[in-house]
């Protein structure tokens, strides 16, 4: 039975969860209700981030042919929040946004190739000052100096991964990096497609929980490189969706003109990319199920905090469709986009005994809110101010389901990087807000502003601008200001 929402589908019926005994170390949560203080364990954390995933590529968010069950599971155990965002429409930004707790105003660069620089402090630093073994395993990509911006520099205790973007846009690596150091995979040498980067992504993080015994809280961020391009998965997720789309095949370099987006960067041909992107997503979804059963096995559950969630919206590089798979949901646009297609997310949280099962959450949140979460959660809710991060913890609204967070505007900013050609005009930052279920998008500073109410129309259809010129007017200034204060982190 399904519960509809707009513009969600979400489960409605949920399992029934146990709460959990534990003697691990308590936080005190202020509140802003009638209670003082909520007194809470300090959950082990595992935050799984997918990579151009769009809003409606899973069952739980309404596609029709992909099935997510485990996700879905994810999800009717927990919460999910209707209006979660990325921290940006591209992949560098938004996950430096999530890791640091700053919004893309704070940030050095609005572009995709940002990195962090030596100095910045991460959650992982956080999480680490608050004695919890930290741990990433995927792809790292805002980091690439040894020593100064590498993982463990910025805060990783173990990692295995992935370090620059480049590599981390092949399915099938022919090296990973364990804690600095090179690890060849002997199945990927020579051009050979034998171990599958998620799944071996998955195995080092399986390998990791199963060390775990709740004595010392746990911080794992598995950041998983697909459904990115290059789009390829094992056949056996693959299969199930053969003949069941629309196809175009993407010819890459093979035909006599090069096919879509970055070709030589892409360059074999697909016959059936959607169906492959959808055995993509199937592989995560089989691979998520077995870390959550590992957490059982392991006694973990109960007391593991889970976050899921993707870095921007869909790509249409190396045979990617989203147009034709409905990789957005109800939203415009995808990836490069400040429309909700770029940076509406699926955010799902699962935490038993502490989250309701089932629950849907309005607010509108995003990345930059998770860094203060988990450190108001782990005990030191002070620690994001100290590193200048501009997010809310959203801890209280997860405990409380009275809570609201204060009024704010959250904020994207978008500009284009040399050698990208998609991401628009070399100079032009373009910029947008939500306050309340207003969304305003300004596509160049000496533009005017557009203007929309996302409670009617979540799609951007139609431009109030001209009807309500007090509140474009408010929001242009409010996108001059956040310019203005950028300089200041450049």
């Amino acid at each position: 039975m399904m519960r509809k929402f707009a513009p969600i589908l979400l489960a409605a019926s949920a399992l029934a969860l146990q709460g959990c005994a534990t003697t691990t170390p308590t936080a005190t949560i202020e509140t802003a209700g009638p209670a003082v203080a909520v007194e809470a364990p300090r959950p082990n954390v595992l935050l799984i981030l997918l990579d151009d995933l769009g809003y409606g590529q899973l069952g739980v968010t309404g596609h029709q042919i992909i099935e997510t069950p485990n996700i879905d599971r994810l999800a009717a155990q927990g919460m999910i929040f209707a209006n979660g965002y990325a921290g940006s429409t591209v992949c560098s930004p938004s996950r430096i946004s999530l890791l640091t707790g700053r919004d893309t105003s704070r940030l050095s660069s609005a572009a995709n190739d940002i990195q962090l620089r030596a100095g910045d402090r991460t959650v992982a630093h956080t999480l680490s000052d608050a004695g919890y073994m930290t741990a990433l395993f995927g792809k790292f990509g805002v980091g690439t100096s040894f020593g100064s911006t590498d993982p463990m520099a910025m805060g990783f205790q173990h990692w295995v991964g992935l370090m620059h973007n480049i590599q981390a846009h092949r399915q099938y690596p022919p090296f990973v990096y364990t804690d600095n150091q090179v690890t060849f995979v002997p199945g990927n040498l020579a051009g050979a497609e034998g171990s599958y980067a998620q799944r071996l992504f998955t195995d080092a993080a399986l390998d990791f929980l199963g060390t775990q015994d709740g004595q010392r809280p746990f911080f794992a961020f598995v950041s998983y490189t697909s459904p990115h391009s290059e789009m390829a998965a094992p056949e056996e997720f693959v299969a199930p969706y053969r003949g069941r789309f629309a196809e175009t095949p993407y010819n890459g370099l093979a035909g006599p003109t090069p096919a879509g987006q970055f070709p030589e960067y892409y360059p074999d041909p697909i016959d059936e990319p959607n169906a492959v992107q959808a055995g993509m997503i199937a592989a995560l979804d089989s691979y998520i199920g077995e870390l959550l059963a590992k957490l059982e096995e392991q006694g973990l559950a109960d007391n593991t905090l889970i976050i899921l969630s993707s870095d921007n919206g869909p790509h249409s590089e190396g045979g990617g469709d989203p147009i034709g798979i409905a990789a957005a949901g109800p939203f415009r646009g995808g990836k490069r986009d400040l429309t909700e297609g770029g940076i509406h997310m699926p955010l799902i949280a699962r935490w038993p005994g502490t989250i309701r099962p089932g629950r849907v959450e309005d607010e509108p949140v995003m990345f930059a809110d998770i860094l203060p979460t988990l450190a108001t959660l782990a005990g030191l809710p002070d620690a994001a101010e100290e590193i200048d991060a501009n997010g809310m913890s959203l801890a209280e609204l997860m405990m409380r389901e009275d809570a609201q967070l204060p009024e704010r505007m959250l904020y994207w900013a978008f500009a284009r990087q040399l050698g990208d050609p998609n991401s628009g005009t070399i100079g032009i930052t373009q910029q947008a807000g939500r306050i309340g279920n207003w969304k305003a998008i300004r596509r160049d500073p000496s533009e005017a502003v557009q203007l929309y109410n996302l409670a009617n129309d979540p799609g951007e259809a139609r431009d109030l601008a001209a009807s309500y010129p007090d509140m474009a007017a408010d929001f242009a200034a409010r996108f001059d200001a956040e310019l203005v204060e950028q300089e200041a982190y450049r």
